[in-house]
This record gives C-alpha cells, sequence and structure tokens, in this order.
C-alpha cells in the first residue's frame, strides 16, 4: 500500500506544531476573552470546508459556544456543482453574516482552502465592519498563488485579523501515481490539517479559559449513559444564539 499521504499528513502536522502554534496560541486567547464576555464563535465555510465548521459542533468534547453558519445551497448535498458557483457569487456572503445573530465581540472562523472566492471575503469583509474578530483558515501556498474572485482583488488571508496556514499545496492534492494521467492528483490534505488546527485552538481556548476562572461549557458524548442529561442544561441554554440546535 502507497504510504506517501500518510508521510505528508505527517509533514504537514510538524508545520502546525513548528509554525501555526503561535498563532493558534493568539487566536485561542481571542476565542476565551471573547467567551469570558458572553460572545460566540462562529464558523463559515462554503463546499467541503462546511466540515471544518462542523467539526467542533455540538459533539463530544466540543465547546457549547460554537455556531456553524450552515447553508445548504452553499454545501454539497442539494447540488454541489450549483454551490460553486453560488460561492463565487459577490454579496452572498456579506448576506449570510448580516442575517447570522453575530455580534460585535464574537469570532468569526472563515474556511477556504483557497480564499479567492467571494463568500468568504464577503463574509469577512462585513464581520469585520461589524467589530467582529475573523481568522481565516486557508493555505497561503494555495491562496497566494491564484488569483481573487472578488471585484477588490483580495484574497482571504489578506483580509482576516489572523490566519491559520494549513500548509497544502496549491489544489490541495498531494499524491500522483504511477499510471495516473499527466497532473492528476489524488489525497487532499486540508480537511485533516484544518480540523486538527480548529481542535488545537478550541484546545487552547479551554486552557486559558480556565486560567481566567471561567468553566467552559463543553459537550459530553450523547452515546454515554448520562450524556443527554448532561447536555440538556447547555442545549437549554445556547439555543437562542444557535437556532439550529
Amino acid at each position: 500500500m502507497n504510504m506517501e499521504y500518510l508521510d505528508k499528513v505527517r509533514a504537514l502536522l510538524d508545520h502546525v506544531e513548528k509554525d501555526v502554534a503561535p498563532v493558534i496560541d493568539e487566536v485561542s486567547k481571542v476565542c476565551a476573552e471573547s467567551i469570558a464576555k458572553g460572545g460566540m464563535l462562529y464558523f463559515f465555510g462554503t463546499g467541503h470546508s462546511h466540515m471544518i465548521c462542523e467539526e467542533p459542533f455540538y459533539r463530544a468534547g466540543g465547546l457549547a459556544n460554537i455556531a456553524p453558519l450552515l447553508k445548504g445551497f452553499l454545501m454539497l448535498h442539494e447540488s454541489a456543482s450549483a454551490s460553486s458557483l453560488y460561492e463565487r457569487a459577490p454579496g452572498v456572503g456579506s448576506t449570510v453574516i448580516a442575517t447570522s445573530g453575530i455580534r460585535p465581540g464574537d469570532v468569526l472562523f472563515l474556511i477556504s482552502n483557497s480564499g479567492r472566492n467571494a463568500g468568504c471575503i464577503d463574509a469577512a469583509i462585513k464581520a469585520r465592519e461589524m467589530g467582529v474578530t475573523t481568522v481565516a483558515i486557508t493555505s497561503l501556498n494555495h491562496s497566494k498563488n491564484v488569483t481573487s474572485r472578488h471585484p477588490s482583488g483580495k484574497r482571504l488571508f489578506e483580509l482576516c485579523d489572523y490566519v491559520l496556514d494549513n500548509g497544502g499545496v496549491l489544489g490541495d492534492a498531494c499524491v500522483h501515481l504511477e499510471g495516473m494521467e499527466e497532473g492528476a492528483m489524488i489525497s487532499p490534505t486540508s480537511t485533516v490539517i484544518d480540523a486538527t488546527m480548529v481542535n488545537l485552538t478550541m484546545t487552547a481556548t479551554c486552557e486559558k479559559l480556565l486560567a481566567m476562572g471561567v468553566q467552559p461549557r463543553v459537550y459530553t458524548s450523547a452515546n454515554t449513559d448520562d450524556g443527554d442529561r448532561k447536555n440538556a442544561a447547555i442545549i437549554e441554554e445556547f439555543k437562542k444564539r444557535i437556532p439550529i440546535l
């Protein structure tokens, strides 16, 4: 079995530990300060990036203060090809943010491997106008080698307060197998590395909350005997700010 993918993922995890960890530390401090003041952490991404929005939400070990912005037409289950068109349309991202319930002092994570489409870029611009801290989760290798599809000519990493770089290659897929067509690649890395960076950030956020004397509200697995009882109070507390709860 070809193990090249594992080797490349390990190298990217080393990149996160060496190069991205200082930024994660800064971001987690901002997140902890927001939560301590009653704030929320919002996540927005289109296409496959919506998986990273769901990663920390309503799950075993997940912070209660997570609000994913999940819009069906921007995901894959209604029409995968149409979602690619919608994510490029100017104005869509700003509308999502304007109608999200996000408030000044909250934190918005924007996930886009390429960072070039109007959806996330408009969302970043609108959020900053509203006094929201923005965090890009992206590939700088990819984004710096493509042009923006936004009227401003800017890419996501150029518009956010913080950037978490997953280190992935241009095009995301990283393995070419003998016998494949020239230029054909498989095995994308963005999902596994993005999810790792998000979980590192949430862990560091909880660590900082505890240092501040604030007990993090964290979900227990619903598949443990006491999970439903423990989670019921959290759901009741947060469902006004997170309608999809």
